[in-house]
């Protein structure tokens, strides 16, 4: 049996990592933030505490109260949330002052040096759920079309130039246009944006990792409602970095995703 701390955010991420924590007979303790984890975790999780955004020094207690040496982050937490909603505490509040930059990756980074100096290590994100992880290649039964594969190699482009600068991970591309590009609204809304711009014309979503060389935070996740809301905006085709990306619910993502026609895949990519 393994031991780990779990930090949690919103959607599927942190209930399926639970889920096989339990089945591996693993324990996990799960640190809830109030404003973004669903309620389920508690059944799942061998204890929950629950923290608010920007209580750091509550959230070192915690793990040190449990004697806990690993802990993971699952789950995202709106950016709009982080530089906006956000209520520091004395600690984080000194942490957010001497940032150079005002970015996710800084933010994240400067946690988890404050972590490792207590004595606690960030562990892989995916660690729970690697089956998830997107393989190489298509993964639907249809292979994306000639128009399709030159409007991805294009996003590809967009995209990975913009993975380095904390922009967001996803673009809306059309006939070799870049119609939008994710920021602080997330895939979903970034897609109804796009589609509200391209009179019904279809579009293709093209979502990239970070070009770090580890999974510890702000890994790019795509599911059952990433279709959902491809269905609705006209887009045909997902490509994602295979390896480092996480298909939540991957059976029922990918037949949502034939049902409808739509093609999925999976590209190699270099790191740092």
């Amino acid at each position: 049996m393994s031991r780990y701390g779990m930090i949690a955010g919103n959607g599927r991420f942190p209930l399926l990592a639970l889920e096989t924590a339990r089945r591996l007979g693993d324990e996990v303790v799960a640190i809830g933030i109030k404003e973004e984890a669903s309620p389920e975790i508690e059944k799942l999780a061998a204890r929950c505490y629950w923290i608010s955004l920007g209580q750091l020094s509550r959230l070192i207690e915690i793990l040190k109260e449990e004697k806990l040496a690993d802990v993971m982050m699952a789950g995202q937490v709106k950016h709009v949330s982080i530089f906006s909603a956000i209520q520091p505490d004395l600690r984080l509040f000194k942490l957010l002052a001497a940032l150079k930059g005002k970015n996710t990756d800084a933010l994240i980074g400067a946690v988890a040096k404050v972590l490792a100096d207590e004595g606690i290590r960030l562990a892989d994100s995916t660690l729970l759920l690697k089956p998830l992880l997107a393989g190489t290649g298509v993964l639907t039964k249809r292979k994306p079309s000639d128009d399709e594969e030159k409007d991805i190699d294009f996003g590809r482009r967009i995209a990975n130039a913009l993975a380095g600068h904390d922009v967001g991970q996803s673009v809306a591309i059309c006939d070799r246009a870049c119609v939008a590009v994710e920021a602080m609204e997330g895939t979903d809304a970034m897609l109804r944006r796009a589609a509200s711009l391209v009179n019904g014309k279809p579009l293709r979503l093209v979502k990239v990792s970070r070009r770090r060389g580890h999974l510890l935070f702000d890994v790019p996740v795509a599911g059952s409602k990433t279709i959902e809301v491809m269905r609705e905006t006209g887009a045909t085709a997902l490509a994602v970095d295979a390896g480092r990306t996480l298909l939540l619910d991957r059976d029922e993502m990918l037949k949502a995703a034939n049902e409808s026609g739509m093609t999925i895949v999976g590209h190699e990519c270099e790191v740092l």
